[in-house]
């Protein structure tokens, strides 16, 4: 047996030590090439993302952060009168803007902290809009901040600029309207795009922060006015401060609007016009040249200086605008349609002429009154007045006196004589060849169609029936129709012209900036179904209506202006039986050779006293003739009514002369005695509760139109004014 049998060997524990320690470092290194071939694995990954996947797109971002495609504003077109006279031009808009994409990623609440200092604005607004601004065009577009800056807070911005990266100044023109109020209904504003408009227009290059036509010439022309926005392609750094320009494509400004108004005449139209205003709410006025169709002066009142909306308008100032009870905001002259009283009158005249209800030796009596008997109830007795006894009349008297009780005839006939008259529908398809019921075609937004009604009309709108009394009214112009007061100087216009039916427009031309006419506008035309001899007729009652009827206030020294006056009853019956009334005028000069008419509405007033006298000075201010007739508040004369004793019910009326042969001789005698002596009656409404015409089409059934002749008011005068 050896000696070292059964002993364990001896080992040294040192080299046992040294053993684990290589372990473990072979471990290590092993774990550290790993690490650095994963490292290297996700660097190489992340390589193959930014420079293969989205290599694209970080190169377009690069290309962004080192080129930026900035717009560049285009002057919108001027805008002058037709004698070239400066209406409207442009300044200088500044507006603080901040580019989104510059803005740095620590720091933006100090940026906009500085900012909001300069500007006067919270933060969390500024945070908002620059918020609003990259949902709708991204971040490296402008987002405008505040518009309209003071030009010293403009200046301090600029300053300010190179320690703000994202600040910007953007100037823009903006619109300096010249007239204060002469024109605001006419010329528009313009105001900054809304959201509906931007995604409307995008397509079309408008831009977030862009201001556009909102009313008036500067909406129905934007396109026109408008002009082609240029871009330029800049270099900038990192904080997006521009280096120097790529490319540029200029701007090309707006085509400037010649209109067809006449500055001065307009500045006389509307002074004239607020003389007699003291107790309207509302007027209007305007002068056309009959045949071009050209717009000389358009007016309503109250009016406001559109100024007020080129910039940031208080809610105070808007506030008052919108709730005045005269409406400034609205265009009374379009947007508001009214009864339009005895100036419809020559309507139904030239309607009877042509469909030969009528001739000129058509006579009737008017002893201030006809009698309608109700057709259910023989004892019940419907009386329908005239303004005064005017006795005997012809066609030219029936005009020029304003008799109602002639119309009445003429529009519904009269039964117990025999004669027949146009009837409802006959009357509304006149009226509207005249053009009411229906838009003219002005180029400017916010015209009313007015309201032309009949008998499927009544029954549609109110379930009722249409009445003998509702004819009545119809022919007078009163009842359910309405117009406004351009529908109604085109009709008068087509009677002086001729029965040329021409569109009124306001712009003539559109000039170059150098003011060469690039394109000449003209006006629309249609015909009206009326014979010219019948037309002449009419003219000639107006004519005479002027010389020796109820319309004598609207004579001008100098020229011979011929026209029709008309008194509307409108809303609640007052105290004493009477209503409020409209005053009309509609006419044109001269007579023998027309080459403008005038029409001229005060909501509060009367044709014979007010609008008449309002349209001789306006008249004779263009003419340059002699001084006006008669001003507010002027004793007035009334022409005196042939005499007739309506006294006496049963008296004979007067013998007719000239009867026309293919119209029954009317000889009508009233079918009993009133219970009070007729009063003179400016409307010819039904004795009690007339109906108003409203502004919008009723909703419900509006009151009775024919009282009981033992209930006739007393004393119903306007003002003791002719219609």
């Amino acid at each position: 047996m050896s000696y070292f049998e059964g002993r364990r060997r001896w080992r040294s524990r040192q080299a046992k030590k040294e053993a684990t320690s290589s372990n473990r470092s072979a471990t290590m290194t092993a774990v550290m090439r790993g690490l650095v071939i994963l490292m290297f694995g996700v660097l190489i990954i992340q390589l193959i993302n930014l420079q293969v996947i989205k290599g694209e797109e970080y190169r377009e971002q690069a290309e962004i952060n080192a080129l930026r495609e900035i717009p560049i504003p285009a002057n919108r077109g001027l805008i002058y009168d037709r004698h070239g006279t400066l209406l409207v031009q442009n300044t200088a808009r500044f507006s603080a803007t901040i580019v989104p994409g510059d803005l740095p990623d620590q720091g933006k609440a100090t940026a906009y902290r500085m900012i909001a200092d300069v500007i006067g604005i919270p933060v969390s607004e500024i945070e908002a809009k620059v918020a609003d601004g990259i949902e709708n065009q991204g971040e490296f577009s402008p987002a405008v901040i505040k518009s309209d800056l003071d030009r010293e807070v403009a200046l301090t911005l600029i300053e300010l600029e190179p320690h703000v990266p994202g600040l910007r100044v953007q100037v823009e023109p903006a619109r300096d309207y010249l007239t204060g109020d002469l024109l605001p209904h006419i010329l528009g504003y313009t105001g900054p795009i809304s959201a509906e408009e931007y995604e409307a227009l995008a397509e079309e290059g408008y831009l977030y922060q862009d201001f556009l036509g909102k009313s008036g010439v500067e909406l129905s022309y934007e396109d026109v006015l408008r002009g082609k926005p240029g871009k330029k392609l800049v270099e900038v750094d990192a904080a997006g401060r521009e280096l120097r320009v790529i490319s540029e494509r200029r701007p090309i400004d707006g085509t400037n609007l010649v209109l067809t108004i006449d500055i001065e005449l307009q500045a006389a139209v509307q002074g004239i016009l607020a003389e007699y205003t003291s107790t309207s709410d509302n007027a209007a006025a305007a002068v056309i040249d009959i045949k071009s169709g050209d717009l000389l002066s358009m007016v309503s009142l109250p009016s406001f200086d559109n100024n007020l909306f080129s910039g940031p308008i208080s809610e105070d100032a808007l506030a008052e605008l919108i709730e005045s009870p005269g409406k400034p905001l609205v265009n009374h002259a379009i947007s508001d349609r009214y009864p339009p009283g005895s100036t419809f009158k020559t309507i139904v005249g030239s309607a009877a002429l042509q469909e030969g209800v009528a001739s000129t030796g058509t006579t009737i009596v008017s002893r201030g009154y006809i009698n309608v008997e109700n057709e259910f109830d023989p004892n019940v007795v419907y009386v329908y007045r005239d303004w005064a006894p005017l006795g005997v009349l012809d066609f030219y008297d029936g005009i020029a006196m304003s008799s109602n009780v002639y119309f009445y005839y003429l529009a519904g006939g009269f039964a117990d004589d025999g004669f027949r008259g146009l009837g409802a529908d006959r009357v509304a398809e006149y009226a509207r060849a005249f053009g009411l019921g229906a838009p003219t075609g002005i180029d400017i937004g916010g015209e009313s169609e007015g309201l032309i009604p009949d008998p499927d009309w009544k029954q549609e709108t109110l379930g009722e029936t249409w009445t003998i009394g509702d004819t009545y009214n119809f022919g007078i112009g009163q009842g359910y129709v309405a117009a406004t007061p351009i529908q109604m100087l085109r009709a008068i216009t087509a009677m002086a012209n001729g029965g040329t039916l021409v569109t009124p427009h306001l712009v003539r031309e559109y000039e170059d900036s150098l003011g060469n006419t690039l394109e000449t506008l003209t006006s629309a035309t249609a015909t009206v179904p009326i014979d010219a001899s019948n037309l002449r007729i009419v003219r000639d009652g107006m004519r005479q209506s002027v010389t020796s009827g109820v319309a004598r206030n609207a004579g001008v020294s100098g020229v011979s202006v011929a026209g029709k006056t008309g008194t509307a009853e409108f809303g609640a019956i007052r105290a004493d039986g009477t209503y409020e009334t409209h005053g009309w005028f509609a006419g044109y000069a001269p007579a023998d050779d027309p080459e403008v008419a005038v029409v001229v509405f005060l909501q509060r007033g009367s044709g014979g006293n007010d609008a008449s006298p309002a349209a001789a000075r306006i008249l004779d201010y263009y003419f340059s003739g002699g001084g006006p007739l008669y001003g507010p508040g002027d004793a007035v004369p009334v022409p005196d009514p042939d005499p007739v004793d309506v006294l006496d019910a049963t008296a004979t009326p007067a013998a007719t002369s000239a009867p026309a042969t293919d119209v029954p001789e009317p000889t009508a005698t009233p079918a009993a005695q009133p219970t009070a002596s007729p009063q003179p009656e400016p409307t010819g409404q039904a004795a009690e509760t007339p109906v108003q015409s409203p502004t919008e089409v009723p909703t419900e059934a509006p009151q009775a139109t024919s009282p009981p002749a033992a209930t006739p008011p007393a004393g119903r005068r306007h003002g003791g004014g002719v219609p």
